[in-house]
This record gives C-alpha cells, sequence and structure tokens, in this order.
C-alpha cells in the first residue's frame, strides 16, 4: 500500500447535528431453543456487553474518524437517573457538544432488552415512554441557532428511536439552511409508508436490506438481495430522484447507488464477536467519508471498513475505532483504499 505524504484533508464539512435515540440496554441470552411461551419463565444469563442507541453510536464514531476539527452536535434527551448521567459523561468523555441534550426530570432514559437464543436469533422490548419520546419538533427547533452557524457547512442526521416528526423537523431545518441530510427509517416505518413523505428532504437514506424489503410491502418479484436494492432504489427515486441510498446487508455487504449506478462491496473477513451496531458505524463511515471530499464509493470504502471493525467488540461502541485502526484492517484485508482515502486513514489523530 503507498504511502502518501502526511497532510492534513480538507474537510467539506464543519459540524454534524442530529436527533435521534440516546439511551441503553441489556443483552439476555435464555436457556434453550424454543420460542419463549406468553406465561413461561426461562433462566438465562446477562450477556457482559454494553448498548447504545443510534444518535450516540453514530455520533461517537463520526467523531472518533473526524477530530477535534469536526463539531458533533447531539439533539435529543435523557432521563434524570443513573443510566443518563453515565451516558451524558461518556459523550462528553467522546468529545461531543451536549449543548442541546436535556435531561428529562419526569421520565426514564430509553432502556431496551434483547433476549437472544443460543443459536443467536432473537428479538428486543424497547421502551415507549422514555425521554427520548418526548422530543418533538419545539425541542429541536431550540437547536436552530446551531444550524445558522453552520449554514451550508453542515451534516443533518435523522436517526429513529425519537419520534418521526422531531425527525422531519430536524430536516426541515437542515433544508432552510443548506445542509447534507443523511436519515435512516425503520422497517415498520417503510412498510407503512409514514416514512415516505421525510425522502422529499433527504440526500442520503441510510437503512439494511431487510428495511428496504419491508419498503417494497411484498412487492418484490426476487429474494436476490440485488433484485431487492435495485427495486427499492426505484421506489425510493419516486419519492425523491435525487435522493442517494446506502444499503447494507450483514457479514454480505453493502450496496450503494450514487444517483448512476448501484455499486457492491464485500465485506473484510474478521473475528465477529457481535453484530450489533455494525450498520450504524457503517453509517459513520459514509457520514466521515463525506466530510472529507469522498465521492459515495469512496466513502463506502471507509464505512464498509467501520462496519467491519465494529464487529470485533462485543459493545454497540466499539471505543478503540479509530482512523489508524481501519488503516490496518485495510491492509490486512488486502483492500486498496481510493487515492482520496488515504489521506484521512494516515491523517495523525
Amino acid at each position: 500500500m503507498k504511502r502518501h505524504a502526511t497532510h492534513r484533508p480538507r474537510y467539506s464539512f464543519d459540524a454534524m447535528i442530529g436527533v435521534g435515540g440516546i439511551g441503553s440496554g441489556m443483552f439476555f441470552m435464555l436457556n434453550g431453543d424454543q420460542t419463549l411461551g406468553r406465561e413461561e419463565s426461562r433462566s438465562g444469563r446477562i450477556l457482559d456487553k454494553n448498548d447504545y442507541c443510534k444518535l450516540h453510536i453514530i455520533s461517537h464514531y463520526v467523531k472518533a474518524l473526524l477530530g477535534s476539527r469536526f463539531q458533533v452536535l447531539p439533539v435529543g434527551k435523557v432521563g434524570n437517573d443513573d443510566v443518563g448521567k453515565k451516558l451524558l459523561t461518556e459523550m462528553e468523555e467522546a468529545g461531543l457538544c451536549l449543548d442541546h441534550v436535556a435531561v428529562d426530570k419526569t421520565r426514564h432514559t430509553l432502556f431496551s432488552v434483547c433476549f437472544l437464543y443460543p443459536d443467536r436469533s432473537g428479538g428486543n422490548m424497547t421502551t415507549d415512554d422514555s425521554a427520548c419520546s418526548t422530543v418533538d419538533g419545539e425541542f429541536v427547533a431550540k437547536a436552530e441557532r446551531e444550524f445558522e452557524r453552520f449554514a451550508g457547512k453542515g451534516i443533518a442526521l435523522a436517526a429513529p428511536e425519537v419520534p418521526l416528526s422531531a425527525r422531519a423537523a430536524l430536516l426541515d431545518l437542515a433544508t432552510r439552511h443548506r445542509f447534507f441530510r443523511v436519515a435512516s427509517l425503520t422497517s415498520q416505518e417503510l412498510g407503512d409508508m409514514r416514512g415516505f413523505p421525510i425522502l422529499e428532504k433527504v440526500d442520503l437514506l441510510c437503512i439494511n436490506l431487510d428495511e428496504a424489503r419491508s419498503a417494497l410491502r411484498g412487492s418484490v418479484a426476487s429474494d436476490d438481495p440485488r433484485a431487492v436494492v435495485e427495486q427499492s432504489v426505484q421506489l425510493f427515486a419516486t419519492a425523491n430522484p435525487k435522493i442517494l441510498v446506502s444499503i447494507t446487508h450483514g457479514k454480505q455487504g453493502s450496496f450503494v447507488w450514487d444517483g448512476s449506478a448501484i455499486t457492491h462491496m464485500a465485506a473484510p473477513a474478521v473475528e465477529v464477536v457481535s453484530t450489533a451496531g455494525a450498520g450504524d458505524a457503517f453509517t459513520s463511515g459514509l457520514i466521515a467519508g463525506i466530510v472529507g471530499g469522498l465521492s459515495l464509493k469512496e466513502a463506502q470504502q471507509l464505512a464498509t471498513l467501520a462496519g467491519a471493525y465494529s464487529v470485533t467488540s462485543p459493545d454497540t461502541i466499539h471505543k478503540g475505532l479509530n482512523r489508524r485502526q481501519l488503516l490496518n484492517l485495510a491492509r490486512q484485508s488486502g483492500m486498496s483504499p481510493a487515492e482520496k482515502l488515504l489521506p484521512l486513514l494516515e491523517e495523525e489523530q
């Protein structure tokens, strides 16, 4: 791998302002493969892993990859409890600006319990009455001065785990102040069409293959992943002809639509400890690449490295992820990074 002269790559943007879930969770491994019954009691064990929510994960990784030159401003709420206090401390230590993260004294911090069977299948239960559930358009509007400050030089992130109305409000501010707008939607929001109205306010949609399939509502004619990608991209383009799309497919890699072609990229082989949070790490890599002046196809390389490195940790935030580690992973996997990606990876942190 050719070594480039050390210099500081110029960033195309100065800050990211995002809204989404801030919370925690736990993983419970059930004993026995049979499906849990309605009135059944089942033994198991709590797994030693830390779970985080989407806005926190993406914000952490974007900051880790872009460093002190790039500001990250999450917009959200935590509860007045030990979990919320712990999360605020971790976010502050990561260098995130917490000016627009409020403490709700009447509600708890968002919390979920993921239950797993021995084969690693399972489901999760998430509170719907947490502090995150009260994040609304009025609360998001309080951050407008930040949009004014970074007008034309910002990334907006609309992530799930807060009401769709709050994400729409953030995208409205981003549109008004000429931000590059990134959003994710859940399978339910795509399947019942509630999420489609915001697509006209989105520059880059980041979802996974199951979410893309949900958007097609059973109309896909094939189980072939590429067919799902092609048909879902066509569908999203009816809502927004200029939309860019990223669709992850686990260990099978990812697809991106850059407005003219679909590019598939395989995931490098790594020792997988947990896949939780990998899609959010991938989204972070795309954002960091776009900030670094990369095309979407070039940013897909950075995102692929970030997603692959993240699964080597049991936690949904891999605290060791940084540019140096991703450069090492690229070398180990035999990847040939794009010419514009290498300076970003090689920059001293």
